[in-house]
């Protein structure tokens, strides 16, 4: 029997609309109602992710930040926190000026650009959070960031996701979210290590877990539960690892999995 469902957001849980429909709204009440603990676990900014866990109910701590924080609903406890390191930081800000690509920075729950141009503008609209220009990120980076996030076309992110890769190792998290979005975080800080922590503090086993996502960003949190599920229209990589491979985001593919795996062991039990 399943104790904890961790959702990722974008291209999960939400539509393309950026909705949740009404039957899943309900069909998470219903899974919280029946004893089991359902949070989000999203590459958003906690005040992004506050939003929607307010609309579903949730009242349980967040895996946000690709995992890099994880904080209760009511902002009263930080669980979990591991941010970039300093030199890191730095060097982030120097290589996004080098390769001349968009950079934004996260630190204390604020959103960081250099300039206001049409990639935050586009972002802070579909994200809907708001967000502070300044003269120097780099004075930002002292105290390291939360996360960086670099926005571009998809061919020319996968070629700086390489060099990344090479020039950090394991002394950073690189990945995907979205084919135009590149995300950096501390290594400890990916949504499979803040999953399997939060399960520890709750006294919920491994097995215990499902973990539903669609994306590259996904990976470990796929990987880490105890049922990794995959959206219809997850990328075919993270399918690879799936134990399961659900129905689309915007056809309820993740009330599917509730109905099948967590209603359905309600329903058995009583």
């Amino acid at each position: 029997m399943y104790k904890l469902v961790a959702i990722d957001l974008d291209g999960t849980l939400l539509t393309d609309q950026l909705e949740i429909t009404l039957d899943t709204i309900t069909a998470i009440q219903r899974t919280i109602e029946s004893g089991v603990v359902v949070t989000l676990a999203t590459g958003r900014m906690f005040p992004s992710a506050k939003k929607f866990a307010e609309q579903l109910g949730l009242n349980v701590p967040l895996i946000t930040y690709q995992g890099a924080i994880i904080k209760d609903v009511e902002e009263k406890k930080v669980w979990y926190e591991r941010l970039v390191p300093p030199g890191i930081s730095e060097r982030l800000i120097q290589f996004a000026l080098e390769h001349q690509v968009h950079v934004q920075v996260y630190q204390d729950d604020f959103l960081y650009v250099a300039e206001d141009n049409e990639q935050i503008q586009a972002y802070a609209r579909e994200s809907d959070v708001s967000y502070t220009v300044v003269d120097d990120l780099g004075s930002l980076a002292k105290r390291g960031f939360t996360k960086a996030l670099f926005i571009g076309e998809p061919m020319h992110l996968d070629r700086l996701q390489i060099e990344l890769r090479e020039e950090f190792g394991t002394d950073a998290h690189i990945a995907k979210s979205k084919p135009h979005y590149l995300e950096v975080t501390n290594p400890e800080a990916n949504k499979g290590a803040a999953l399997l922590y939060l399960a520890e503090q709750l006294g919920i086993h491994q097995s215990e877990i499902i973990g539903i996502g669609d994306n590259h960003n996904d990976f470990e949190l796929i990987m880490t539960a105890g049922l990794g599920v995959v959206m219809g229209n997850g990328v075919e990589a993270l399918k690879h690892v799936a134990d399961y491979i659900t129905d689309t985001n915007n056809n309820e593919g993740v009330l599917h999995v509730l109905q099948k795996f967590v209603m359905k062991s309600e329903t058995t039990v009583n």
